[in-house]
């Protein structure tokens, strides 16, 4: 095969059709859209419009209700972490902290805290304090050999 004899499979590049080029073209004059009325115009856009009929997203119910104080956590996997101490830019002699992930790279930025969730495997006794932990996550760090320290107060159960 030679640089001149590359091509396109079949199919693949279809030419453009052109319209409003003249009653030969098949689509000239009006180009397709019909005489008069909204959609011959320019500029038109009626998406979700259903011809007068009440449209599909006025037709369903609202539901759900999104807390405007809701807190944001950054995430943060046991096996992140582990990756990371195997990798050599987290030192598991030292305390884990929110700052020592962040410098680290394990996480790009704090948000409203860091939280610690269970997902993959841990092999390092880590003593580490982040926001907040899930419990299969402290369970798997203290099964380590390590420690949690929750340092984000629990939320007040009403």
């Amino acid at each position: 095969m030679k640089l001149h004899e590359i091509r396109d499979n079949e199919g693949a590049n279809r030419t453009k059709k052109r319209v409003a080029r003249g009653p030969g073209s098949g689509k000239g004059k009006t180009a397709g859209r019909g005489i008069k009325g909204q959609k011959s115009r320019s500029g038109v856009a009626l998406n979700g419009y259903e011809g007068g009929q009440m449209p599909l997203y006025r037709r369903l119910p609202k539901r759900g209700f999104t807390a405007p104080n809701a807190k944001k956590f950054a995430v943060v996997n046991l096996g992140q972490l582990q990756s990371f101490i195997d990798a050599g830019k987290l030192d598991a002699k030292a305390d884990v902290t929110e700052d020592a992930l962040v410098a680290s790279g394990v996480v790009r930025r704090k948000l409203d805290g860091i939280r610690l969730l269970g997902k993959g495997e841990l092999k390092a006794a880590l003593n580490i304090a982040v926001a907040g932990a899930s419990k299969s996550a402290v369970e798997a760090v203290e099964k380590a050999g390590g420690k949690v320290t929750v340092t984000a107060p629990a939320p007040a159960a009403e």
